[in-house]
């Protein structure tokens, strides 16, 4: 039942995935179809046997996943994807990577002070970011968890928007407010804010100060300037560690402007306890629509460069 689904759906899925017919008689599994593609089947079933045997569910996009593993030949380091968890939501389900890409941010964040994550939307930079965040904020090996992005407008107005400096921007700082709310709850978010052990503030509340004893996260960092981003990066204090994330393809900036996080890239590159990870839309974990959308949109951009 957790390998095949229920009425076996998963099944169809690994059909459509390879154009295969799949039989299941008792203890016998028989894949007729082209050769090569019964082989790959074959290959993705064993990889979902192993992903089932360390006791992980299986949904549409982790057959999707696996099955793009065999067809690249990295099948071979499935039981990667069924690592520790990271954290317990406040809800008490376990946060892990699900696909190498975020394993290796995860593994990124944890062996490095500043680690740049950058890739298309819903790869899980922000939100692995806060899980790991919390996790060391449970553990006393920090005593803030800082979330700061950048407020520049995506086609809307701030100043249309109603209430003081703080109502204004909080619909920016949002996605940072609900990964918090996921991993500690909204009740226990209300006290950390309160005592001053969580703050989610706009970059340019990051001037001048030095955050020592700090996990810090700065989002959207595509929106960021060359000199916004030095600024940030040069706030780094004793016992913190930074995660910038980002995607370069989503930059809002004005034409003249260029992105902080395309250059620091490019200038930190190689620099020990500096972490780098792309990830790419392979590694998107939101609906399965997303990874085609984001598809789309690359192949839609490398054919207008061509052209």
């Amino acid at each position: 039942m957790a390998l095949f689904g229920s009425f076996d759906e998963n099944i169809k899925l690994l059909e459509r995935e390879f154009e295969v017919t799949i039989i299941n008689r008792g203890p016998d599994v028989k894949i007729s179809g082209d050769p090569e593609a019964s082989a790959l089947a074959a290959r993705a079933i064993e990889g979902l046997m192993a992903y089932v045997n360390r006791g992980e569910p299986i949904t549409e996009q982790t057959i999707g996943y696996i099955s793009s593993m065999v067809r690249d030949g990295t099948d071979d380091r499935i039981e990667a994807l069924a690592a520790d968890c990271v954290c317990i939501s406040s809800k008490g389900r376990p946060v892990k990577a699900k696909t190498l890409g975020q394993r290796a941010y995860i593994d990124a964040i944890l062996s490095n002070t500043v680690v740049f994550g950058i890739g298309p939307a819903g790869t899980g930079k922000t939100y692995l970011a806060v899980a790991l965040a919390v996790k060391a904020f449970r553990a006393h090996e920090i005593n803030r968890i800082i979330l700061t992005r950048p407020a520049v407008e995506a086609g809307e107005k701030l100043g249309f928007l109603p209430g003081d400096m703080q109502n204004k921007v909080d619909p920016y700082l949002r996605p940072l407010y609900d990964a918090l709310f996921d991993m500690l709850g909204a009740e226990n978010f209300q006290k950390y804010l309160e005592r001053g052990n969580i703050e989610v503030a706009p970059l340019a509340y990051m001037r001048g100060r030095t955050l020592d004893d700090s996990f810090i996260i700065l989002d959207e960092a595509q929106n960021t300037t060359p000199e916004q981003m030095k600024m940030f990066l040069t706030r780094l204090g004793v016992n913190s560690k930074a995660v910038i994330t980002g995607d370069i393809t989503q930059i809002d900036l004005p034409d003249k402007h260029k992105s902080g996080l395309k250059e620091a890239t490019k200038v930190l590159k190689g620099i020990e306890d500096i972490g780098i990870v792309t990830l790419s839309q392979k590694d998107v974990v939101r609906h399965r629509l997303v990874q085609e959308i984001v598809k789309a949109y690359e192949k839609f951009e490398q054919e207008g460069k061509r052209r």
